[in-house]
């Protein structure tokens, strides 16, 4: 009869060569793990994207992305949608660098920056495709905060 182990990774039981398999798979580096390759592709994403969009939001050199703000937006908020995209700029550079120092929380921050901006997209005819990106982006953004739920420890409360 096999003698068996049981890892702390893997609480199924096996038998001792299985295990060393296990372990030896554990110990390789966690770049050879396609799902951590797919949760750094995502992080590296959506923290360089946000920070280098909302960048461009003050020079415009991308596009004019005062073009793409619903007109109904413009009657709502103070100042010219220039203004506005000042604001955007801002808090898509926030946002980026959220994902990048905690993703587990700033991914979601991200997700729900893009349901607002395809909100935008749809309020008003002629960017339904970019909002079907954006769309896509969102769905994304919200993978990259189910993979930080594995890879990124949560936020820890000190007790006093």
């Amino acid at each position: 009869m096999p003698q068996v182990a049981t890892t702390a990774q893997d609480t199924r039981t096996t038998t001792f060569g299985e295990s060393a398999r296990l372990e030896r798979k554990e110990a390789r580096s966690p770049w050879s793990d396609a799902r951590y390759q797919a949760y750094m592709l995502l992080r590296i994403a959506f923290t360089v994207a946000p920070i280098a969009f909302g960048l461009d939001k003050f020079w415009n050199q991308m596009v004019y992305w005062p073009k793409y703000l619903a007109p109904w937006v413009n009657t709502v908020v103070p100042g010219s949608g220039q203004d506005f995209m000042y604001v955007v700029g801002v808090v898509e550079i926030l946002a980026g660098i959220a994902v990048l120092a905690k993703p587990r929380y700033g991914a979601y921050v991200v997700a729900l920056w893009l349901a607002g901006i395809v909100v935008n997209l749809l309020s008003y005819p002629g960017w339904y495709d970019v909002a079907l990106r954006d769309f896509g982006l969102m769905l994304g953004a919200l993978t990259l905060a189910r993979l930080a739920s594995v890879y990124d420890p949560p936020l820890r409360r000190r007790r006093r």
